[in-house]
C-alpha cells in the first residue's frame, strides 16, 4: 500500500488550522504592547518574542506529535502520575479560567466597548459584558452547534483583512518613527525581556495541551501515524513564519504610536487607540465586533478543552459541572480588568514554563536515553525550585523584606536567574545526574543478569 502524498491543499489547510489555534486574544495585544515599551530596542525584544511566541509552540505540538499524546498528562507522565495530573490541572486553570479565557472578553471589552462608554460606567459595562459573554460560551459547548466552525471559517478571513489594511496604513502613514523612548526593562537585556514578554502569549503551554486535536485532523486527512510529524513539520513552519511575519508587523505598529500615543496601560488599549486614529469611531465599532467574535471562538475551544480533558482526569465530575466551572470562574476574573489579569499571569507563568519547556525537550530528545522516568524526574527536580523563584521575584509578594532577600540571594548564585532564567543550568545539571543515574542502572541491571545466569 503506497503512503499517502502530501498535497499543497493539504499542507495550507493544516498551517491555517495551527495558525487559528495560536492566534488569540494575547498574539494580538502582547506584540503591540512590546513595540510600545521596547521602543527603539524593538529587533532584539522581538527576536526574543518570536523564540518563546512561535518557535516553542511549535516545538510543543511536535512533541505531542512524537509522543502519541492525548493529551498533557501523557507527557507530563513519564515524571509520575500525581506530576502528570497536577500539570494538566495547572495548565487548564492557567488558558483557563485563572487568566486565559477571562483575557478573551477583557480583550474583546477593552477594544470593542470600552472606547463608547464613559469612565464611571466601565465596571458595570464589563460585568454585564463578561456575563453574556460567558453565558453564550457556556450554552454553545453544552448544546452541539455548528456555530464556532462557521464562525471560525468565514471570521478569521475577514479578521485578517482588516487587521492588514490597518497594518498597510500605518507602513504608509506611520505616526512616528522606531526609535522612540524605551523602557529600562529592554535597555539592557531586550532579548531575555522579548522571551520573557513571549510567554504572556500562552502559546507554549496551551499547544500542549490543545495540539492533540491538530494531530488527529492530520490523521483524519489519511496520513499515517509516522508520517504525522512531518506533515505537522511543514505545516507548522509555513504557519510560524506567518506569524512571525505578522507579530513583526505589530510589534512595528506599538513602536510608530508612540508618535501620537503614550505608553498604554494594556495591548488592548494601545490597539484601540490605533484603530481609532485610523479609522474612527466607525473602524473602532467594526474591529471590536470581528475581534469580539475572534476571541469568542478562542473562548469556545478553551471551554470544550478544559471540560473534556478534566472530565477524563476525574470522571466522577461531569463534563457538565466542568464547563460551569470554567464559565463562573472566568466571569470573576475577567472583571479583575485586563491590566491586573496580564498582570497576575507574569508569576504563573514563570512557574510553569520552566517546566512546560524541559518537558517539551525531554519528549523531542526521548529516543536518546530511552524515555527514561530517571532522566524525567532528574530535570523536572533540578528545575522546581528556581522555577519557583522565579515566579516568586515576579510576584506582588516581592515586597516582603524575607522575599527580597531569598531572591537577591538566588540572584547572585545561579546563572541568567536575574534575567529569569534561573532554571536553565539546573535543568543540564538535571540532564547530567539523570544520565548517570540510568548508566548506573543499566549497569547494575546486567550485573544481575549476570549473576542470574550463573
Amino acid at each position: 500500500m503506497h503512503e499517502k502524498k502530501l498535497t499543497w491543499r493539504e499542507l495550507m489547510l493544516v498551517a491555517s488550522l495551527i495558525f487559528g489555534m495560536f492566534f488569540g486574544a494575547g498574539n494580538l495585544i502582547f506584540p503591540v504592547q512590546l513595540g510600545q515599551l521596547s521602543g527603539g530596542h524593538w529587533v532584539l525584544a522581538t527576536i526574543g518574542f518570536l523564540v518563546t511566541g512561535t518557535v516553542v509552540p511549535f516545538l510543543a505540538m511536535l512533541a505531542v506529535s512524537i509522543t502519541r499524546s492525548r493529551s498533557v498528562y501523557d507527557v507530563a507522565t513519564p515524571v509520575g502520575h500525581w506530576f502528570g495530573l497536577a500539570f494538566l490541572v495547572a495548565i487548564h486553570l492557567t488558558i483557563g479560567p485563572f487568566f486565559g479565557t477571562p483575557r478573551t472578553a477583557a480583550t474583546a471589552f477593552s477594544m470593542g466597548i470600552a472606547p463608547f462608554i464613559a469612565p464611571k460606567y466601565q465596571s458595570l459595562g464589563m460585568l454585564i459584558f463578561s456575563a453574556l459573554f460567558f453565558g453564550l460560551a457556556y450554552f454553545l459547548t453544552v448544546k452541539e452547534t455548528g456555530l464556532m466552525k462557521w464562525v471560525g471559517k468565514y471570521l478569521n478571513p475577514v479578521f485578517m483583512i482588516l487587521l492588514l489594511i490597518v497594518l498597510l496604513m500605518a507602513l504608509f502613514m506611520p505616526m512616528g518613527n522606531t526609535s522612540q523612548a524605551v523602557s529600562s526593562a529592554y535597555q539592557s537585556h531586550a532579548t531575555f525581556q522579548g522571551l520573557l514578554d513571549g510567554y504572556n502569549t500562552m502559546d507554549g503551554i496551551a499547544l500542549l495541551a490543545v495540539a492533540v486535536s491538530v494531530v488527529y485532523a492530520v490523521r483524519g486527512l489519511g496520513f499515517r501515524d509516522h508520517q504525522v510529524s512531518s506533515v505537522l513539520a511543514k505545516a507548522g513552519l509555513l504557519s510560524i513564519v506567518a506569524e512571525a511575519i505578522l507579530y513583526t508587523a505589530l510589534v512595528l505598529l506599538g513602536v510608530s504610536s508612540l508618535g501620537q500615543f503614550k505608553v498604554a496601560a494594556n495591548g488592548g488599549d494601545a490597539f484601540a487607540q490605533i484603530i481609532a486614529h485610523y479609522a474612527g469611531n466607525f473602524g473602532t465599532a467594526l474591529t471590536g465586533v470581528v475581534v469580539t467574535l475572534a476571541v469568542f471562538t478562542t473562548a469556545m475551544g478553551l471551554f470544550v478543552s478544559f471540560a473534556q480533558d478534566l472530565h477524563l482526569a476525574f470522571p466522577k465530575v461531569s463534563y457538565l459541572w466542568f464547563l460551569r466551572i470554567i464559565a463562573l470562574g472566568s466571569f470573576v476574573t475577567a472583571n479583575a480588568g485586563l491590566t491586573n489579569i496580564v498582570a497576575w499571569s507574569v508569576p504563573v507563568l514563570m512557574l510553569l514554563y520552566p517546566f512546560a519547556l524541559v518537558l517539551i525537550l525531554l519528549s523531542l530528545t526521548g529516543k536518546f536515553f530511552d524515555k527514561s522516568p530517571l532522566v524525567y524526574r532528574s530535570v523536572v527536580g533540578f528545575v522546581a525550585m528556581p522555577a519557583f523563584l522565579d515566579a516568586l521575584a515576579a510576584s506582588p509578594f516581592m515586597s516582603s523584606h524575607t522575599a527580597q532577600q531569598l531572591i537577591g540571594a538566588y540572584h547572585q548564585v545561579v546563572p541568567l536567574s536575574s534575567l529569569g532564567f534561573g532554571w536553565v543550568v539546573p535543568a543540564l545539571l538535571g540532564a547530567v545526574m539523570g544520565e548517570v543515574l540510568l548508566g548506573a542502572s543499566r549497569v547494575a541491571q546486567r550485573q544481575n543478569q549476570i549473576i542470574e545466569g550463573d
